[in-house]
């Protein structure tokens, strides 16, 4: 007697989307039968036509910002959204909290923050700064999945970024006990002398941010991985000028990694009004073109996923500053949307919802080494009913982002989740409030 079994025409296991029902115990995944096989349940489910099964996402990039910045986002909020979005695991960064996670004891407060709230699986990155260096392994052996380091000014003065030197210490200090650097890159020198008046207008603001600053960066990281031997990992790309040089680098072996965003594959520069704030983001969204490039970079396996980065701030820290660049805060909120806004625009081209599932669930968690992003036989029954054709249009409203701004406010998305597992456990529902249910998450620590 299984605890649930879940039949559906179309379930994404190991070789792609097939018929199977799939039969869970105590949380696990314990059989993938065929979808009619006469399997005993407490419940037995079946999807209904138009809805998939599919594992749930995991999103290695979102800034919770609890505690110290509760009033941006939180992990009872944030974690909500990800449910209802389909995500069943983040990654939290370490700022923009207060204090930020580079302390032993800093992490043990976002832990403490987190337990009694998180509605899927959490875990924590920590942060290399100029204050932490040389005392990096104890949050290592704490169970931070790697260190997150800024190049050039992060936005908050609690968290400095590294000068080449101080870069090169961090990594040689990571790659001394096997862990992982995660580089915001773009380069300080090329910011200040690209700087303007700022404005409302979005052309200014991304030529404010240019793609040799993404492209000095990332040339620096390069040579330090190449010295130190690190893993890295360059966050949220924006600039397609730079996959020659990552393409070269990985094909002379180095151990780098690339992530992408859902902002830089929905949105275009061209598309977007002067004075929409909500846009706003480092490195910037750039050109249609430059999209192109990106989704490219992706079939080419230069990219190797694609996260959020969902940045949340109040509205009046958004949208308050009369639309001016120079001043709102950069950052896009999209935890929830992630899912049904990169399946919108892959559609669009005709890739196919596995190849996005890939770059989602199962190359996110391959990155941080856990074992999920996969339905098959021992795994958690992180689970997600999708309906791929299903489309709607955003009501940031709706949203469960305690602030609710988003850059897809009123955007028509394909895809709409009607139910999320966790564990065999449903923490998200379409068609009743979820509201009532114990948080379910589980912390997590690197292996």
């Amino acid at each position: 007697m299984y605890d649930l079994v879940i039949r559906s025409a179309r379930v994404l296991a190991e070789h792609g989307f097939t018929p199977a029902a799939v039969a869970i115990t105590r949380g696990l995944i314990r059989m993938i039968a065929p979808v009619e096989a006469p399997l005993q349940a407490r419940i037995d489910l079946a999807l209904p036509a138009g809805q998939v099964l599919q594992p749930g996402i995991v999103d290695t990039h979102v800034h919770v910002n609890e505690p110290g910045r509760t009033d941006w986002e939180g992990f009872g909020s944030a974690t909500r959204a990800a449910a209802a979005g389909g995500v069943t695991t983040i990654v939290d960064m370490p700022l923009n909290s207060i204090p930020p996670t580079t302390t032993v004891p800093a992490l043990e407060l976002k832990r403490a923050a987190a337990a009694p709230q998180a509605t899927v699986n959490v875990g924590f990155w920590g942060g290399a700064i100029p204050g932490n260096l040389g005392s990096l392994q104890p949050l290592h052996d704490a169970g931070v999945f790697g260190f997150k380091a800024f190049l050039s000014p992060s936005g908050v003065d609690e968290f400095p970024h590294l000068s080449p030197v101080q870069l090169e210490a961090a990594a040689t200090e990571i790659a001394g006990f096997g862990g992982l650097l995660v580089v915001h890159a773009e380069d300080p020198a090329v910011l200040e002398s690209s700087e303007n008046a700022g404005g409302t207008g979005y052309l200014d603001f991304v030529a404010s941010r240019p793609d040799a600053a993404e492209d000095a960066a990332i040339a620096r990281v390069i040579d330090v991985v190449r010295r130190t031997g690190v893993r890295a990992h360059i966050l949220h790309l924006s600039s397609a000028q730079v996959l020659p040089r990552l393409a070269a680098a990985r094909a002379e072996g180095l151990p780098i990694t690339v992530e992408t965003c859902p902002h830089y594959l929905s949105f275009a520069a061209e598309s977007i009004a002067d004075g929409a704030t909500a846009f706003k983001c480092c490195p910037p969204i750039r050109g249609e073109g430059n999209r192109d490039l990106l989704w490219q970079g992706l079939a080419d396996g230069v990219i190797d996923l694609i996260a959020s980065d969902h940045s949340p701030a109040t509205r009046e820290l958004k949208l308050g500053h009369g639309g001016d660049f120079g001043l709102a805060w950069g950052g896009i909120s999209g935890l929830q949307l992630s899912l049904p806004a990169v399946w919108t625009a892959a559609r669009a081209r005709g890739l196919p919802l596995e190849q996005v599932l890939r770059w989602m669930s199962r190359a996110t968690a391959d990155f941080v080494g856990l074992p999920a992003g996969r339905i098959r036989v021992g795994a958690a029954a992180d689970l997600v009913a999708f309906a791929p054709e299903e489309s709607f249009t955003v009501n940031v409203d709706t949203l469960r982002h305690k602030n609710r701004v988003s850059a897809f406010d009123g955007a028509t998305l394909f895809g709409r989740v009607h139910t999320t597992w966790l564990a065999g456990n449903v923490i998200y529902a379409a068609d009743d409030d979820a509201s009532g249910r114990p948080p379910a998450g589980r912390l997590l620590s690197a292996r």
